[in-house]
């Protein structure tokens, strides 16, 4: 029998899919979230429970909440919970492969779906998604184009849990690598954006699956070696050509 939905559940569940939103760069450090009021309508919830829910994600260091003619519920520099983050993905041995694998499995199959089914608008949206990359002007406009390419492939799949599961699993990969002092890898990213694109294009599902493992196996190394370092065995360290260089999108 399914569990009886509670007020404390329910917040939870609020609170879950803003620490996603958040994880995904949807809102960034800086933005403030919609008034309470609004909110709570566009998420369908009394406004008890978005409360509690926010001050769940201000207790983890997600939010903070401002009083005055500027107040409001803005998103922090998320230094708290990155570090969180990274204390879990260190003690939770596997976390980040199993993560990239079940993600790997998850994109490889839509990027083959994607290349047998896709009409002429989904590869104008993916061109646009990466169009947008080269006009990305820091964090939070970099994980918008690069989520917005992840989910047209989704789209252009023509399935609707594919898209779900692969905007939770990168909800997952939330990590360090959004606040460290490096550039965004808009090149990089575009580069690859572009090979899977180009397969997908050419209905090649098997270029399109290779590709895009390649991407997230790429993904895979720069994240062990932001969280683990050198004690990595699979990391992959800056050297003096890619110093200063941010880890792969997600």
């Amino acid at each position: 029998m399914a569990g009886v939905v509670t007020a404390t559940t329910l917040a939870k569940a609020v609170a879950d899919h803003l620490r996603t939103l958040i994880h995904q760069g949807k809102v960034g450090p800086g933005e403030r979230l919609p008034p309470e009021r609004e909110l709570a309508e566009q998420l369908g919830v009394a406004r008890i429970s978005l409360r509690e829910a926010i001050r769940q994600l201000r207790a983890e260091g997600y939010v903070d909440v401002r009083r005055g003619a500027t107040g409001g519920t803005y998103v922090t520099e998320l230094h708290q919970p990155a570090a969180a983050w990274r204390a879990r993905m260190r003690t939770q041995d596997g976390e980040i492969d199993d993560i990239l694998d079940f993600r790997i499995a998850l994109e490889t199959e839509t990027a083959v779906l994607a290349a047998r089914r896709h009409q002429p608008d989904d590869l104008v949206a993916l061109q646009e998604a990466i169009d947008a990359l080269r006009a990305v002007d820091g964090r939070a406009t970099f994980r918008h184009a690069d989520s917005q390419f992840h989910l047209g492939l989704a789209r252009a799949a023509r399935s609707d849990r594919l898209a779900e599961a692969i905007q939770s699993s990168r909800g997952d990969l939330f990590s360090p690598h959004d606040l460290l002092p490096f550039a965004e890898p808009v090149r990089e990213t575009i580069a690859d954006h572009r090979q899977i694109l180009d397969a997908v294009a050419a209905r090649d599902a098997d270029r399109a699956a290779r590709t895009m493992r390649e991407h997230l196996d790429h993904t895979r190394a720069q994240l062990r070696a932001i969280v683990f370092g050198s004690d990595s065995p699979d990391s992959v360290l800056p050297t003096d050509e890619s110093a200063g260089r941010a880890p792969a999108a997600n």
